[in-house]
């Protein structure tokens, strides 16, 4: 007996099984990440020519 497929687009185990693998990800990477998104929002505010230049308006 021949099975039909629905070949739309994407159902919902695959959308769960993307979302599980960005989980795993990040939480393996958790370390890494938060420390480069530190690293990032400490250049870009603590940086003083760059919020006077957000300020006097260039």
């Amino acid at each position: 007996m021949r099975k039909i497929y629905n070949q739309r687009g994407m159902g919902t185990v695959e959308i769960v099984i993307i979302i599980a693998v960005l989980v795993a990800v990040a939480l393996l990477f958790r370390e890494a990440i938060t420390t480069f998104v530190s690293d990032v929002i400490d250049s870009v505010f603590n940086d003083q020519e760059i919020i006077d230049q957000l300020t006097n308006g260039r």
